[in-house]
């Protein structure tokens, strides 16, 4: 009798070492996922050193670094990151001048004389001063001429706006001040409509790249401001 105690107290050790040791392996599974993505990383400097012309290697006239903010005066090339993303949440505030317009690009490549004509825009812009203000497609906020945006969520010009973009995998968001003003599926049917009846329709490879460079338009007239710009790469 004194045998079999031992043999079931021996047997249920074991059981409870492998009980404990499953689980350590499945919480160690299940937090894979967050360790694997990046903690945020600023892009901005006082050289630019992570950003360069989309025709060049050098920083464009127009775009200088002051008090720790990205200042683009005038007309200028298009700024773009030396780095390729591929999944990422890029956060950024932003304010433009009167009547201004611009924008931020994501996935954007180089096959195309402009980086527009491949990577989708989250839109920047003086919607009360601005032609296409008076459109929700092409207002602050929204994914340029392809999906709207709820009006009166845009400060004012020369005010701060915070912005985020999210894209994981075929899941884009664009967020403005603290609000979801967008959300689509790249490559979907409704995204094919879409781009298909808009101006994008002549460019085969709009939108369709899964990694790319993060941009910011340049070539309209007046000022823009960028600051606390970051990313987050996600696995």
């Amino acid at each position: 009798m004194g045998d079999l105690r031992i043999r079931i107290c021996l047997a249920a050790v074991c059981a409870m070492a492998l009980a404990a040791c499953t689980h350590t392996r499945s919480t160690a599974h299940s937090a894979a996922p967050t360790m694997q993505s990046s903690q945020f990383v600023s892009l901005i400097d006082p050289t630019l050193s992570m950003w360069q012309g989309y025709e060049s290697g050098s920083v464009p006239a127009g775009w200088s670094v002051v008090d720790g903010e990205i200042l683009k005066t005038g007309h200028a090339d298009d700024l773009i990151t030396k780095n390729e993303y591929g999944n990422f949440e890029l956060d950024f505030d932003w304010k433009i001048a009167k009547g201004g317009n611009s924008g931020v690009f994501y996935r954007g490549t180089k096959e195309y004389d402009h980086i527009y004509w491949s990577g989708p825009e989250y839109q920047l812009l003086d919607d009360p001063n601005f032609p296409d203000g008076k459109d929700p497609k092409t207002s602050a906020g929204s994914a340029y001429a392809l999906y709207g945006v709820e009006r009166g969520i845009v400060k004012p010009y020369d005010t701060w706006n915070t912005s985020k973009i999210i894209v994981d995998g075929a899941h884009v968001e664009h967020w403005l001040n603290g609000k979801k003003v967008v959300e689509y599926e790249l490559w979907s049917p409704d995204w094919k409509a879409r781009v298909a009846a808009s101006k994008f329709a002549r460019y085969p490879n709009y939108g369709m790249a899964k990694r790319g460079y993060i941009g910011i338009q340049g070539d309209h007239p007046g000022t823009l401001a960028l600051r606390n710009i970051r990313i987050r790469e996600l696995p």
